[in-house]
């Protein structure tokens, strides 16, 4: 069954573009260790709710728009597997020493699928 990790993070605005060229180089390293997919959004209509939202979630600021993200496998062993393969690429560890937003506030988890059209 697929297996889905979900993301969700605030990065600068000045930094999109910065967060754009990580974004494409972490795609080409979790497909080539068997994702099935990898996919990043920003933000377009994420008001700050009163009690929860994307932007409250993250603590977002005013300088900063938040990407949602995806990545499937299909299952939760082939993600566990790829996941241990990604973090010990050197690509990853090159990419981890300089991201353009704060890590700290970036939210995941890993999700069994419910459905799917």
């Amino acid at each position: 069954m697929t297996y889905v990790d979900g993301f969700v993070l605030p990065v600068p605005k000045d930094k999109m573009d910065a967060y754009k060229e990580v974004a494409a180089r972490a795609c080409q390293i979790w497909m080539d260790h068997g994702a099935l997919s990898y996919v990043e959004c920003v933000g377009d209509d994420t008001p700050y709710g009163e009690v929860t939202s994307f932007p409250r979630s993250v603590l977002a600021k005013e300088d900063e728009v938040v990407v949602f993200s995806w990545i499937t496998y299909p299952s939760r062993e082939v993600r566990d597997a790829v996941n241990a393969k990604v973090m010990a690429d050197p690509r990853m560890q090159a990419e981890m020493a300089d991201m353009p937003f704060d890590g700290k506030r970036l939210i995941w988890g890993g999700f069994n699928l419910l459905l799917q059209n």
